[in-house]
């Protein structure tokens, strides 16, 4: 994402406009964007779902520090603070994460999909998206916090069909076929809708607002469904001890309040052209541009100081 940024500047910054497409540095952030996300959904397949995904907070990290050697950002010590935070964090996530096997077969997800907690879940998360989606839809509420909660409960989906195939593919490779089962397909489907809508309600929050207060918010929202869906359909902490529990939970609550710390009061750099040139009129020096300000009264006028101008009207 970093590589990202820097393609989009160091072409704004150019004369002759190129498409962001044809950067090879926004190329190569891609490589390593999709090298991530391939990682990503790889770990599910090995760790449980309650510790890959607080671990998310490692990219807030990983991008603040990073700005500030290619973004020439500032590190303040709000950033010093949280990044300290988020780390102990994650050693507490780490250490205390439930232990449970992560080889699931195709016939544990069936019976795991039937299983009375995620009926119950299931219907429980349809009524409150179903009612989200009312006030977003009808009553045109885009309030930040409607909008990443139905990102966080169809996240919760997400990370379950993700875990499901990312497992039966693993065992797949080691020679336990799976791919054969219908479930694994159910799954994969389940996935790509979820994530599509996901994508959608996540772009619309990106829109109106900020994405200093946004992600910070959705990190929160999408750990906490993360967290609550593998323990209710893989059933990952029905062995562990009170203590392990309640320090996971402190290791938690210390890399949110991390985020928070690193993402709080950071002004969003934006390119901004507030005038437009006229360009060069042959035989006079031009030094005035245009205000498209439609509040003013003088909208689309050129300004009043600069004479010139006014003398070749």
């Amino acid at each position: 994402l970093i590589l990202q940024k820097c393609a989009h500047l160091q072409l704004a910054c150019q004369t002759e406009l190129k498409p962001y497409y044809k950067s090879k540095l926004w190329w190569c952030g891609i490589i390593l964007l999709g090298l991530g996300e391939v990682g990503n959904f790889t770990a599910y397949g090995f760790a449980p779902i309650a510790l890959v995904a607080p671990l998310g907070c490692v990219s807030v990290i990983g991008s603040a520090f990073i700005s500030v050697l290619f973004l020439k950002k500032t590190m303040r010590a709000g950033d010093i603070l949280g990044g300290t935070l988020t780390v102990t964090g994650t050693y507490l996530l780490v250490t205390f994460a439930p232990n449970v096997p992560q080889e699931l077969t195709a016939r544990q997800v069936q019976n795991y999909l039937v299983s009375w907690p995620f009926l119950v879940y299931s219907i429980l998360e349809i009524i409150i998206f179903c009612i989200l989606l009312y006030f977003y839809k009808r009553k045109a509420v885009k309030h930040i916090v409607i909008l990443l909660m139905m990102v966080a409960l169809l996240a919760s989906l997400t990370i379950i069909a993700v875990k499901a195939v990312a497992s039966m593919i693993t065992l797949s490779v080691k020679g336990k076929m799976q791919l054969t089962y219908p479930v694994f397909y159910i799954m994969i489907v389940l996935m790509v809708t979820s994530c599509a809508f996901q994508i959608k309600f996540l772009n619309q929050a990106m829109h109106l607002y900020e994405a200093t207060t946004v992600v910070p918010i959705n990190f929160v929202f999408f750990s906490t469904s993360a967290i609550v869906s593998g323990v209710i359909f893989y059933q990952e902490f029905q062995s562990a001890t009170l203590l392990s529990v309640f320090m996971f939970l402190f290791g938690c609550l210390l890399s949110f309040l991390g985020v928070f710390l690193i993402a709080r009061n950071k002004k969003e750099e934006q390119l901004q052209v507030p005038f437009i040139d006229c360009g060069h009129i042959p035989g006079q020096k031009l030094t005035g541009k245009i205000q498209p300000d439609s509040h003013s009264s003088c909208y689309g006028t050129l300004n009043n100081e600069d004479n010139s101008v006014k003398s070749q009207s």
